[in-house]
């Protein structure tokens, strides 16, 4: 007999390859970006069928700055449409979301948007949904820490007090659980930044596809992929004592 399929609790997803994908077709990289959040939005239905519970999107990170300044105004403008529209859906299906990452430089009216999506949804009880945005793991620690020293030097916990789970609780995801799995399209095989404290015991699963062919079947084959593991917490299976 068989033993049941294990629906990882936690997904995390590396979105790579819009601007490849629309390269690929003659198209401009915002097409490709667009494409992309379309792409998201089937995923979270899939994921809520199969059962995951969370799911966390690297949508823009703190390097993304970089990028040619007409595309970081057109994700701007992605955003703040996605995330307004979010609103209806993630209501429509009982999704509570999220955005995560450092705030102070997005632009206004699209800090506008995350703060009523994270308000309308906040007592959903199905899936959440996680987006990063202006999103890096090394700043997420630093920030941590900074809200640890603050509580130090103000006399509020010693140094000796300071914990694991006091570091882990001052993260952006907090709240949640770890990610049990974590996706990368488009062949890289890097984490870039990401959740990098979170992804400890973390499965990885790469594929080349690009993100907007990402569909429920290449989910799938994530989910197996992550069943044929055998997943070791210091040298003992999950569950082994």
């Amino acid at each position: 007999m068989s033993e049941e399929r294990k629906i990882p609790r936690h997904v995390a997803f590396i979105l790579d390859g819009n601007g490849r994908w629309a390269k690929a077709k003659g198209m401009p990289r915002n097409y490709g970006h667009v494409q992309g959040a379309k792409a998201v939005e089937q995923m979270l239905f899939d994921a809520g069928e199969l059962g995951i519970e969370y799911v966390t999107v690297y949508a823009f990170s703190t390097e993304n700055w970089n990028r040619p300044e007409a595309e970081v105004s057109a994700l701007m403008a992605l955003f703040k449409k996605y995330l307004k529209s979010e609103i209806k859906t993630c209501m429509k299906n009982n999704v509570r979301s999220r955005v995560i990452g450092e705030r102070s430089r997005l632009p206004k009216d699209v800090l506008k948007v995350v703060e009523e999506l994270e308000e309308t949804t906040k007592d959903n009880t199905g899936l959440t949904f996680n987006i990063a945005i202006n999103y890096g793991s090394r700043d997420e620690i630093t920030r941590a820490v900074k809200k640890i020293a603050s509580k130090v030097e103000n006399g509020e916990i010693s140094a000796s007090d300071i914990t694991e789970q006091m570091i882990n609780d001052n993260l952006d995801t907090g709240s949640m659980p770890d990610p049990d799995l974590l996706i990368r399209t488009c062949g890289e095989q890097r984490v870039s930044n990401y959740l990098l404290w979170q992804l400890a015991y973390t499965e990885f699963y790469f594929t080349d596809i690009c993100w907007p062919d990402f569909n429920k079947a290449e989910l799938e084959k994530a989910i197996d992929a992550y069943n044929h593991r055998t997943r070791r917490f210091g040298g003992l299976k999950k569950g082994e004592e």
